[in-house]
């Protein structure tokens, strides 16, 4: 179980300091990885063709914009116009999102995920990262 926790103040201010291009690149990455093994369903990543996404890890200063088309996500660098949609949360909050031991609903009620932007399309991601199908990694005794 993940505890909530924030990070301390210096983490955000330290992490603005550092390139942000890094972290998109990781996520474009990640995401990349997931459709390779087919964890995100074909029909919503089409509804994801041309639109930007910026995810905010507010407590550790840290944000990844990216965008789909073409059939893969790719990091924009030196992003600086506003996004299609807009993640916002502290780091304990999409650990907790990521381990599905919350899901976006929850986490958005409760005011400890900002979702801004295209509604609709805050509904089609939303969906999909409920819909995925993570695999059963064995028990090590």
């Amino acid at each position: 179980m993940i505890p909530r926790f924030q990070l301390p103040a210096f983490f955000a201010r330290a992490g603005r300091l550092f390139p942000q291009w890094p972290h998109a690149a990781g996520l474009a990455l990640a995401l990349n990885a997931a459709i390779a093994a087919r964890l995100l369903p074909a029909d919503s990543l089409a509804l994801l063709e041309g639109r930007s996404f910026l995810v905010v890890v507010n407590d550790a200063g840290t944000r990844a914009a990216f965008t789909y088309g073409g059939g893969s996500f790719r990091p924009l660098l030196n992003f600086r116009s506003e996004p299609d949609l807009t993640f916002r949360a502290n780091l304990s909050a999409f650990l907790r999102l990521l381990a599905r031991e919350e899901d976006p609903d929850t986490l958005f009620f409760n005011r400890e995920l900002s979702i801004e932007g295209d509604t609709e399309l805050g509904l089609v991601v939303k969906n999909m990262l409920e819909a995925i199908e993570l695999p059963k990694l064995p028990k090590f005794s």
